[in-house]
């Protein structure tokens, strides 16, 4: 049973009969179907079943001589609202199954980005105009949470929130510059990253680490696009499951630049969410690539 279904409103399924009784309920009453050609050149078909306006399963398999679909995986998922990217995207095949990953350097965080490709389909049928990686696209980030708290944001007046923009907007531009190969730009990264380390060690000593340390976006655990995030909420909504009738917490977050959308069973959630207030926890990076017609 896949561990985020909780996630999107189902967490009493407690067994496989359940299990099956929902997936065939998806690919019967199904509200979208797409077919493309895979990467072994046979047929794949991707089914989803929404529970609410941005929350659904996905089926994932092909269609027997006989009629009858054969599932050869499936997952929950949360389509984001935000762009969140236009960095040029690259795509890699998972090694089991015919499901993907989306690939790109994220220049704000400071790490490669990996997310879950939602819309397969839609890359396979792409793929046959023109190869990857793809540039001039742009991507829809969104996360879904097993658990996660909410924390107190950081106490700023106007010229501290002035200064930190300016420092973000010319960390980026040296961000940018060292990719290219600019030494003096990694110099200056470098340097910057040694004082930033003096300075939380002797903070820490007086003062909470959360208080010093605004926002996070690091990776978690060994699934490479699993990470562990801190970051300012947005904009809120609380809605729920259309067939379980479980709240469902729906959060835009603003995590090292990068911005997202975030779903959380409402029960998994610790405190209480308020849009300025900061959300903490591990995550599932999902990520739909808008293509050009």
């Amino acid at each position: 049973m896949h561990r985020f279904l909780r996630t999107i409103g189902f967490s009493e399924l407690t067994n496989k009969r359940q299990l099956d009784d929902l997936i065939n309920d998806c690919i019967h009453n199904s509200d979208t179907e797409k077919m493309a050609v895979d990467s072994n050149g046979f047929e794949f078909i991707e089914i989803t079943k929404m529970f609410h306006e941005n929350l659904g399963i996905a089926i994932c398999g092909q269609y027997q001589e006989d009629g009858k679909f054969s599932m050869e995986y499936y997952y929950p998922f949360f389509i984001g609202n935000e762009i969140s990217t236009d960095e040029q995207i690259e795509i890699e095949r998972h090694v089991g199954n015919e499901s993907y990953a989306g690939v790109c350097d994220e220049m704000r965080l400071g790490v490669t980005l990996i997310f879950y490709l939602q819309n397969v389909a839609d890359y396979l049928n792409q793929k046959t105009i023109c190869d990857a990686p793809f540039q001039n696209v742009t991507t829809n980030l969104s996360a879904l949470a097993l658990n996660g708290k909410i924390i107190l944001p950081i106490g700023k007046n106007e010229e501290q929130i002035k200064n930190n923009e300016k420092n973000r907007m010319n960390r980026n531009y040296l961000m940018a510059a060292a990719r290219d190969g600019d030494e003096e730009a990694i110099e200056s990264l470098t340097l910057e990253d040694i004082d930033l380390y003096s300075m939380i060690s002797r903070r820490v000593e007086k003062e909470d680490l959360f208080s010093i340390v605004e926002s996070y976006f690091m990776p978690y655990g060994i699934e490479s696009d699993q990470y562990s995030i801190m970051g300012t909420i947005l904009d809120l909504k609380e809605t729920q499951n259309h067939m379980t009738n479980e709240k469902i917490t729906l959060m835009k977050i603003n995590a090292n630049d990068l911005i997202f959308d975030l779903c959380i069973n409402t029960k998994d959630l610790i405190g209480i969410p308020e849009v300025g207030r900061r959300f903490k926890g591990n995550i599932w990076m999902q990520g739909k690539i808008n293509f050009l017609d």
